[in-house]
């Protein structure tokens, strides 16, 4: 089976004045369509400028990125952000919700771009809330929402538009160890519904709820490795320590 993401030789260069960094040097891996990957690092190991080029916001400096088939590396801007909206849905540490707009209206505005009536986003972004245990909290705005909720319309709105990867990036960083439980919950139904999933985390404890972990240092790949030993977080005989 065809992986759903594979990159071959992928690097990323900045120019940062007269110096050059290289973020990136050269990452090959694929990943299959329902798997669970944690991407980890330290500061500087290049995970965050990976999974912006994962998510198609920004273009890499060399190698390739296949996507679904479709080789994204040299895309246009406008092309990038058509296949963002189609095949990847962000979930964000600081939750990028707009503050003027309720619940429903945040988990509908991505289906606002592929256009569909109303009727149909409001249909859509209901399911999707309906989904992450949001069903009374429709129509109150992010300010009227604690943490924890903030990030389950963050993600009803990454899964309203039925795309072919999740892209979680540090997802529970803000949240305290009993929300942060709720939330891969959350992700852990996302994935058995057949959902590929890459969350990206410096928590070893929510790195276990991966299947697959992989570790970057100094832009390469130090290790990929299958977890045996996938925490559920839904299982009372463990113990969380989520800080």
């Amino acid at each position: 089976m065809q992986p759903i993401i594979r990159t071959h030789d992928l690097a990323k260069t900045f120019i940062m004045g007269t110096e050059k960094v290289r973020a990136l040097k050269s990452i090959t891996i694929d990943i299959h369509k329902n798997e669970f990957v944690a991407l980890m690092g330290a500061s500087g190991s290049g995970k965050s400028t990976l999974m912006n080029l994962l998510g198609c916001l920004d273009t890499p400096t060399g190698g390739t990125y296949i996507l679904n088939g479709e080789d994204v590396s040299d895309l246009t801007d406008n092309e990038l952000a058509d296949i963002r909206n189609k095949e990847i849905g962000f979930v964000f540490q600081t939750f990028n919700l707009l503050p003027r707009l309720t619940a429903l209206e945040n988990v509908a505005l991505p289906l606002v771009y592929g256009g569909l009536n109303k009727s149909r986003r409001d249909q859509k972004a209901e399911n999707a809330l309906v989904n992450v245990g949001l069903a009374d909290r429709m129509d109150h705005k992010p300010n009227e929402l604690s943490g924890g909720q903030r990030q389950r319309v963050a993600i009803a709105r990454a899964i309203v538009n039925d795309p072919a990867i999740i892209l979680a990036d540090e997802p529970t960083g803000n949240l305290d160890t009993k929300t942060s439980i709720e939330i891969m919950t959350i992700f852990e139904k996302i994935h058995s519904l057949g959902n590929t999933i890459i969350l990206v985390t410096h928590e070893p404890d929510i790195a276990e709820h991966a299947s697959r972990i992989i570790k970057l240092r100094d832009g390469l790949v130090e290790s990929d490795i299958i977890n045996e030993n996938v925490v559920r977080a839904d299982d009372p005989s463990h113990k969380y320590n989520l800080s």
